[in-house]
């Protein structure tokens, strides 16, 4: 029973930076803006929301600190992307390599350290334990005790759903992806919405990232969301950008990243574990190609 209970716990904590930075990247799929930035931005906030846990001993300037880090970086795209008109997949992949490249130059200027910089003095996101729930046998375990971003993930799935398709600012957002220039002669401008997705995107992204360095852990090491970002632009993929089909698609990778931390305590070497959420990356890509093939097959 233990097991399994570590096992659900495990997946729910690794499922939910996916989900936000899906969550997040949901916005900018339905405005037709492809986002790769994704990673950056969590590593961003990651960071961020690390310095000002520390230096301010607060865990809410922390996760306001992470979100800056990130609204930063989706600035300085829509600068690029929608001012400019420049490439988005080439501006994406240069955030990224600019987010690993400044979080790595200070993490060594700031803490002077390489790697990995822990300290007593960073104050984590605090666990939310529910009164009644968690006395209940197994279920208590699983639903109380689990850190307060897991419960505003479970929240924003159900706000990004309503927002999406139920508001006129969804309407708008789904729009501007689907037919830009119906939206513009309607008096919205698409770049103003683009702007805004890519806003909201951040925001959640900062959560994600944040959710990383002080509640996932409580540290800060070099490149720590390790693909986190690519897997949630995966996960949009799979389920064409719908909150709920994001949510289920977190905890599935959430069950593999999960899953490889506890075949690491029966002696699975750490290098094969980590490999497994990227591989159900990869065998999801995979499945959802072969059925698009068979949907044009049958269009034919």
């Amino acid at each position: 029973m233990n097991v399994l209970i570590g096992l659900i716990t495990g997946m729910i904590s690794g499922a939910t930076p996916i989900l936000l930075a899906a969550l997040g990247g949901t916005f900018t799929f339905y405005a037709g803006v492809f986002n790769i930035a994704m990673e950056g931005m969590m590593l961003m906030a990651a960071f961020f929301a690390v310095l000002g846990s520390f230096f301010f001993h607060s865990w809410v300037i922390g996760l306001a600190f992470g979100i800056l880090g990130s609204l930063s970086l989706a600035l300085i795209f829509i600068l690029f992307s929608v001012k400019l008109e420049t490439d988005e997949f080439v501006t994406g992949i240069a955030l990224n390599l600019f987010a690993l490249g400044i979080t790595t130059y200070f993490l060594r200027q700031i803490f002077k350290v390489k790697g990995v910089f822990t300290s007593k003095s960073i104050v984590p996101v605090p666990q939310l334990h529910i009164p009644f729930i968690e006395k209940i046998p197994f279920v208590g375990p699983v639903l109380s005790g689990r850190n307060l971003i897991v419960y505003i993930a479970v929240i924003a799935t159900v706000f990004c759903y309503y927002l999406i398709f139920k508001t006129r600012f969804g309407l708008r957002l789904r729009a501007a992806g689907y037919n830009a220039d119906s939206l513009d002669s309607s008096g919205v401008r698409t770049s103003r919405i683009r702007m805004q997705a890519l806003l909201l995107c951040a925001l959640f992204c900062g959560l994600g990232g944040a959710f990383l360095s002080l509640g996932y852990v409580t540290l800060f090491a070099e490149n720590m969301t390790a693909g986190r970002g690519w897997i949630s632009l995966a996960a949009i993929i799979l389920v064409d950008g719908h909150p709920y089909g994001i949510a289920a698609i977190s905890l599935l990778f959430g069950f593999f990243d999960g899953l490889g931390l506890f075949l690491q305590n029966y002696g699975v070497a750490s290098q094969f574990t980590a490999m497994i959420p990227y591989i159900a990356t990869l065998f999801a890509l995979y499945v959802y190609a072969q059925r698009r093939r068979e949907k044009k097959r049958k269009r034919v």
